[in-house]
């Protein structure tokens, strides 16, 4: 059973499944994913997956090959779907990979979380108005500039402003303040840094997660929710 029955962000869809799978299959057309890759990296059931992707087979959108016992699917370009249908389910649900192609070559970050409105609509929220720009809360001690740099080429891919903001590591659990209780109390989607691989026999790195908050309430006084 899908997990919702049509994505809060763009409900033209089927389902959020469909749409998160289809936006990381059709955003690199470079990358072959295998379909255990694909289910860990979305979180999606195993048979989900298999049952979308046959249907993106079937339509043309995808081309399927097996290395010894493993399926690897890419996305077609020659489709002439491709084009459109790319642009909008990147823009709409490909937020956390494209950010995190960008960031990627970035040192210094431990982690990255797109928080906000675009995150909580992401998690099945429902709200009054379209997403504008997205929230992107990046923890470690990257240098700003490569961060910025990095963020700005995203802009470009995402048709959207990306708010940044930046952090010491353990922020989310030791941050205190009014800007802190705000984004720790909403959804967050963890940003994958590292590169899908394209050898079968390659592990897929863990997506990291956001941390258990503390229980007390926080006391101390406001900061400023940027810089």
């Amino acid at each position: 059973m899908d997990r919702a029955p049509t994505p809060s962000l763009l409900p033209i869809f089927r389902s959020q499944q469909q749409a998160e799978l289809l936006a990381l299959i059709l955003g690199d057309p470079s990358i072959e994913h295998s379909l255990a890759e694909l289910t860990e990296r979305t979180g999606i059931p195993y048979a989900s997956v298999h049952r979308e992707v046959e249907r993106a087979v079937a339509a043309g959108l995808v081309t399927s090959r097996l290395v010894g016992r493993t399926r690897l699917i890419r996305s077609d370009p020659a489709s002439p779907y491709f084009s459109g249908l790319s642009d909008v389910l990147v823009k709409a649900f490909g937020v956390p990979w494209v950010l995190g192609q960008a960031l990627a070559g970035v040192s210094g970050i431990d982690a990255a979380y797109v928080y906000g409105s675009w995150a909580a609509r992401f998690s099945g929220e429902e709200g009054d108005r379209p997403v504008g720009d997205i929230d992107l809360l990046v923890l470690g001690g990257p240098d700003r500039d490569e961060v910025y740099a990095a963020v700005s080429s995203a802009e470009r891919r995402l048709g959207r402003a990306v708010q940044v903001t930046i952090r010491a590591t353990d922020w989310l659990i030791e941050g205190s303040g009014t800007f802190h209780d705000t984004v720790a109390g909403r959804p967050m989607v963890p940003v994958p840094l590292t590169t899908i691989r394209t050898d079968p026999e390659d592990r897929l790195s863990e997506v990291p997660r956001p941390p258990r908050r503390r229980s007390a309430p926080s006391t101390a006084p406001k900061r400023s929710p940027r810089g």
